[in-house]
């Protein structure tokens, strides 16, 4: 089918090419033609000329030599053309003795070629059929057109299959740049060696995959470095906070502490996921159970319904990871009340708030990045950690946006065998 589209979009560049051959060679064509036309009528023209005045030449002579006179020679004005009769003695006939004259109106479509001169102080004339010419002429252009129709036919179609090979070389660079922008910077042309233009689009391309790659591990390093490098003296924030006297200040700082070591180990999480260093351990999990303690476990007012929850095959501890950023992420950045619905291996957490902004629609999650302030403020791992724990336990995870209003987030997990 997707052949097919291409084959009838007529806006492709293999039409494009098809087309702009086709015009070349009409072009092309109608030059030939009009200048093989001319070229044939205006050798007709003399050799009719030529042949029109040795005949008129002869029949003189022959008139001189014997008392009758030749059956083409016409020696009556009355028989003669005017306007024969008037280049006769016009600067043609006192130039060169005679005149000539086409005429292409004769009687039947049978054009002729005249010939006068003035003999005896009369003009004398003969007229030379020139049909032969004009069907010879007309059937050189009935082949001129006829083959060119038939090289047209054969053109266009090998043109538009010569063009279909850059045509795919566009493609393939498309496709690349479609799968960079859906976020697999592993994707490459693979256009080879070459020269021309689509060569060097298809080298661009993968250039710029290959820095974008390269700043994203770059990227990715720095924040595997940074929460390893923070991980140790937070260790000892948090043993220093335990022994501090209790107090409202003292409950401020491990209330900080407590933020900033949930953050290292999103951070730490985050790079694990990116480094692609997880592994699922799946297993039969009844969904419904263990969606249940997983939404008691955040300690947050949220209505569950598991009503039609079947078994899943998965991995539990990440599950439960999942569905706590979702339910804890609609009551942060979302507004009461927040609800659940397992209905078969599907898991949707629903909010009252605003709802998901475009930007994350569009693009999906990601880490320092909330999309909206209407959303609340965060720093955009919740979201980013559910969605690589999704991928590692072979689920999809989607957001939307409900009709009425609220984010709408829907977990699929893969049915047990």
């Amino acid at each position: 089918m997707g052949i097919l589209r291409d084959l009838l979009n007529w806006r492709s560049l293999r039409w494009k090419i098809a087309a702009l051959v086709a015009v070349a060679c009409c072009a092309i064509t109608l030059t030939v033609g009009v200048l093989v036309h001319r070229s044939t009528l205006a050798r007709s023209l003399n050799d009719g000329r030529a042949k029109a005045v040795t005949q008129l030449s002869r029949d003189l002579q022959d008139h001189e030599r014997g008392a009758t006179t030749p059956d083409s020679l016409r020696m009556s004005p009355g028989s003669t053309p005017v306007e024969l009769l008037r280049r006769l003695r016009g600067p043609q006939g006192l130039r060169d003795g005679y005149a000539t004259w086409y005429d292409s109106d004769g009687p039947g479509d049978h054009p002729s070629m005249w010939a006068a001169q003035t003999y005896r102080g009369s003009p004398v004339a003969v007229e030379v059929d020139m049909t032969p010419d004009l069907l010879t002429r007309r059937a050189l252009d009935r082949h001129m057109w006829k083959y060119s129709l038939l090289a047209l036919a054969v053109v266009v179609p090998l043109s538009a299959l010569a063009a279909e090979l850059p045509n795919r070389r566009l493609r393939r660079a498309a496709r690349t740049a479609r799968r960079i922008t859906a976020g697999d910077l592993a994707a490459r042309t693979g256009a080879g060696r070459g020269s021309d233009e689509i060569a060097e689009i298809s080298a661009t391309v993968d250039s710029m995959a290959d820095s974008l790659l390269g700043r994203l591990l770059a990227e990715q390093h720095f924040t595997a470095d940074v929460a390893h490098e923070l991980r140790t003296p937070l260790m000892g924030l948090v043993t220093a906070s335990g022994l501090l006297p209790e107090g409202e200040a003292s409950d401020l700082v491990r209330d900080r502490v407590g933020v900033l070591r949930t953050l290292v180990e999103n951070l730490l999480e985050i790079s694990r996921l990116d480094a692609g260093a997880e592994q699922a351990d799946t297993q039969p999990v009844p969904l419904g159970k263990l969606v249940t303690e997983s939404v008691r476990r955040t300690g947050l007012r949220t209505r569950l319904t598991t009503s039609g929850a079947l078994t899943a095959q998965t991995d539990p501890r990440r599950l439960d990871r999942i569905v706590t950023n979702l339910v804890v992420n609609a009551h942060r950045h979302g507004r009461a009340p927040v609800e659940v619905d397992v209905v078969g291996t599907c898991v949707t957490v629903r909010d009252h708030g605003p709802g998901f902004p475009r930007q994350l629609l569009a693009d999906g999650p990601q880490r320092f990045r909330t999309g909206a302030s209407e959303r609340g403020r965060g720093h955009g791992l919740g979201l980013t950690i559910a969605l690589g724990q999704a991928r590692v336990i072979g689920a999809s995870l989607s957001f939307a946006k409900a009709p009425d209003g609220g984010a709408v987030a829907t977990l699929r997990l893969p049915p047990a065998d």
